[in-house]
């Protein structure tokens, strides 16, 4: 891999909002996805700053300049009884990629998982993104299970659900 001069790592600050939110669209793009709406940007910029903040984000820096994050957040593991540290976007602009920024993130977000007393550090990739998925198995990951799905309920679908009324469970 080849590196660049000046990788730096650091935590979000408030004066970083526009930038992170940049990078968020960016990364919809990528994935082509719908970017956030101005509703969606004012949670993620206070739900980044609250305190305690709902998810971390660690800014990936080349020669000074923001070119990538990592979003993460703890989950926790009833099988190992221990927190799992959850990467939800890991995302470095291409003309900053194979530069070491993405290689600086996700070492920042395993050092803080050891930190954490994490017994793991998950995340989902596109099944298409190749890039991703070579760089991931570069740094040692592996899938975690090919017998497993990901499943979501979200918008209407989680709505729906919490309007059902419960019903008594069947009796043989």
């Amino acid at each position: 891999m080849k590196r660049a001069a000046h990788v730096n790592v650091r935590p979000l600050q408030a004066t970083d909002l526009e930038t992170f939110l940049s990078l968020v669209e960016e990364l919809a793009e990528y994935e082509n996805l719908p970017p956030p709406d101005a509703r969606a940007r004012t949670r993620l910029a206070q739900d980044a700053l609250a305190s305690p903040p709902r998810f971390r984000v660690l800014l990936g820096e080349l020669n000074d300049s923001v070119v990538g994050y990592a979003v993460f957040f703890e989950t926790y593991s009833t099988f190992l009884a221990l927190p799992t540290l959850y990467l939800e976007d890991l995302f470095v602009l291409p003309e900053a990629r194979r530069k070491g920024v993405g290689d600086a993130l996700v070492r920042e977000c395993a050092l803080e998982a050891v930190r954490l007393g994490c017994g793991r550090m998950e995340w989902q990739v596109l099944a298409w993104n190749d890039l991703a998925i070579g760089f991931y198995e570069a740094l040692g990951a592996a899938p975690l299970h090919a017998d497993w799905t990901c499943y979501r309920l979200d918008g209407v679908a989680l709505e729906r659900l919490t309007q059902m009324t419960s019903k008594p469970a069947a009796s043989g």
